[in-house]
């Protein structure tokens, strides 16, 4: 029996002067303004916080804990990753889920003699991940638990989700000339260099009082839902493929390109941008 538990014991908290219980109270009362007294234990208010799943609350949440660092440091168990992960973390490789199945979509185009339904499937999937993608940050704050891994799973999930699926979808529907395809690859390396900064920023972008990032700096990735509209627009008018809106420069010619591919180069270069800032709301 420890000395601190036999302390305990031989004076319990009922049994104190009123001097004594002041002093406990003062001393609780005037701990961080930021903790809060639950008779046992001193509670973080920011690691209480609750909030809905229909929030658009973007207040950080706490950092993972020690204990979920040394769980992914130090179980070798079978299934440790498994176990170790998150409710956000599978609604976030739900976001994966959605943007293979967009690509495959676009495969499945072409398989079967260019049918709309699988491209439009395919878009129908990138949508799916956008909700995947909103769903997941609104679960973490609901259960008031940051991951370990979510800001790297929610990052290489976007990247397929709203960089190489609208890229695809945009090859699909006829930008495939030697040009096109350099341009889109453009816009799907800039999406995955936006995301790699993101990463790498995220700490130093100045800070409102609540903590959250005053602005977004470039693009952020999932404005390319904006492509997926433009798509959705054009198959349902048949306006792809030989009919693709806005037509061919240089046709005939090696550097020949649909002007719709500027769009997506525009696009890119906003999302690397460093001087654009979005201010979030």
């Amino acid at each position: 029996m420890s000395n601190r538990k036999n302390t305990e014991e031989e004076t319990p908290l009922f049994n104190k002067t009123d001097d004594e219980t002041r002093s406990v109270s003062n001393a609780i009362a005037t701990d961080d303004e930021n903790d809060e007294y639950d008779g046992g234990s001193f509670i973080s208010k920011n690691s209480s916080r609750r909030s809905s799943i229909f929030s658009f609350d973007t207040t950080p949440l706490d950092p993972p804990n020690e204990g979920d660092i040394n769980k992914f440091q130090d179980d070798s168990s079978h299934f440790s990753m498994i176990r170790n992960l998150h409710l956000a973390d599978y609604i976030t490789l739900m976001n994966g889920f959605c943007a293979f199945y967009s690509v495959v979509s676009c495969c499945r185009y072409y398989i079967n003699d260019k049918d709309i339904s699988y491209l439009q499937r395919s878009m129908l999937f990138v949508l799916l991940g956008m909700f995947f993608d909103f769903f997941d940050g609104r679960v973490a704050r609901l259960r008031n638990r940051s991951s370990l891994m979510g800001q790297e799973l929610d990052s290489l999930a976007d990247l397929i989700s709203f960089g190489m699926s609208p890229a695809l979808i945009g090859f699909c529907c006829g930008l495939q000339t030697t040009f096109d395809c350099l341009g889109l690859c453009f816009f799907v390396l800039c999406g995955l260099t936006r995301l790699a900064r993101f990463n790498v920023t995220v700490q130093t972008l100045p800070k409102d009082k609540s903590g959250k990032s005053k602005f977004f700096e470039g693009l952020p990735i999932p404005t390319s839902l904006f492509w997926i509209l433009v798509f959705h627009i054009l198959v349902k008018k048949d306006m792809i493929n030989e009919n693709l809106f806005g037509g061919v420069v240089f046709e005939g010619q090696f550097q020949e390109f649909h002007l719709l591919t500027i769009g997506f180069i525009l696009h890119g270069s906003g999302m690397i941008s460093k001087s654009l800032k979005i201010p979030k709301p």
